[in-house]
């Protein structure tokens, strides 16, 4: 198990051995908390990429990117030129020096840069009528993808095989159909998530779904999931796979953020199927959903505007964390020493064990 997460294990344990009433009197239990860092802006920030403990990246509103090499004790911008009004909605990194940015509505554009922001180079630029990215991801230091909301009927999808250095668009027989009024949410970057060779993306507004690929992107299924839709403001906002079997999806309605039914949902068949969690659910509507890389026995943390919550089984029982309300997005370090999480008005923190 990650280092962050070892005796916050035991700290779940703990909660449950209360719950039932067993904890002996004047026990201490261990319990994980927030770390409000100074980002130096007042934008709203959806995108965020943790690399390691001292590496991370934020990007947001208004042409913001954040970047962070000393563990969050200073985030120092890193403009885009000429993307001054982007709404940067996923930014993902691949060390201190390289990422990739994603900007969402119209134009699309995507921008990288080698030397840790200092430049940017526009990889993709794209004015048709209808286009609006909602995430990236990455299946290694080359391979990628991005997620589009439907044009024709159809998922927009862009892929790249050389590290977001370009992209080209799958062809529009090869992309996933849509239901009428069926989209993406572009509210944290985390609607679209790879492992190994398979890629997962949640939809909400018509109807609530989670398409799954085994085969890279290339070809695509859709189930249904337990995460309301039926509305233009609900339905699946993020997706995590904790092993190749495992995965949580949340979300609920971003227009009535305090209600938790219908806001949590796994699986434990690699996607094929999914079912509401059985104990307690995420306490309102979340937006992101994540766990340590490659550590199927991480806990699992979901944020949202009304909080946080963490879980640790698996997804299926979830307990507040507590501290500041008003995340967007969150993300953990691949070598499980840190997790950040970010949101409205500037808000970057820091998840710290107490």
């Amino acid at each position: 198990m990650s280092v962050i997460f070892r005796r916050a294990a035991a700290a779940g344990l703990g909660l449950a051995v209360l719950a039932a009433g067993l904890l002996p009197a004047g026990a201490s239990m261990p319990s994980l908390s927030w770390t409000i860092q100074t980002s130096g802006t007042s934008e709203s920030l959806r995108g965020l990429s943790a690399v390691d403990e001292r590496t991370a990246w934020v990007s947001g509103s208004k042409g913001t990117v954040l970047r962070t090499v000393d563990g969050g004790e200073t985030w120092t911008a890193v403009p885009v030129p000429g993307a001054e009004e982007a709404d940067f909605r996923d930014i993902e990194a691949f060390g201190p020096e390289e990422a990739v940015v994603m900007a969402a509505g119209r134009p699309a554009r995507l921008f990288r840069t080698a030397d840790g922001g200092r430049t940017w180079t526009e990889t993709y630029f794209d004015d048709s009528p209808g286009i609006f990215l909602n995430a990236l991801a990455f299946f290694d230091g080359m391979n990628g993808l991005a997620l589009g909301d439907p044009m024709d009927g159809r998922f927009f999808l862009l892929r790249t095989s050389d590290g977001g250095r370009t992209w080209r668009s799958l062809p529009l027989e090869s992309r996933p159909a849509a239901l009428e009024g069926e989209a993406a949410f572009a509210a944290s970057g985390t609607a679209l998530h790879v492992r190994g060779n398979a890629a997962w993306f949640c939809t909400g507004g018509a109807a609530s779904r989670i398409w799954l690929s085994s085969d890279g992107g290339v070809r695509w299924e859709a189930v249904s999931a337990p995460l309301g839709g039926g509305t233009p403001s609900s339905g699946g906002f993020s997706v995590y796979f904790l092993n190749e079997k495992a995965g949580i999806a949340v979300g609920g309605d971003y227009r009535n953020e305090p209600a938790d039914a219908d806001n949590a949902a796994v699986t434990f068949d690699g996607g094929k199927t999914w079912a509401p969690v059985s104990g307690r659910r995420p306490g309102g509507f979340r937006e992101a959903v994540a766990a340590v890389p490659e550590d199927p026995s991480s806990p699992a943390v979901t944020v949202g505007p009304s909080g946080s919550d963490v879980s640790f089984d698996g997804g299926q029982t979830w307990i507040a964390i507590g501290g500041p309300e008003g995340f967007h997005t969150l993300g953990f370090a691949g070598n499980g020493l840190a997790a950040w999480a970010a949101g409205r008005n500037g808000l970057i923190a820091r998840l710290a064990f107490q």
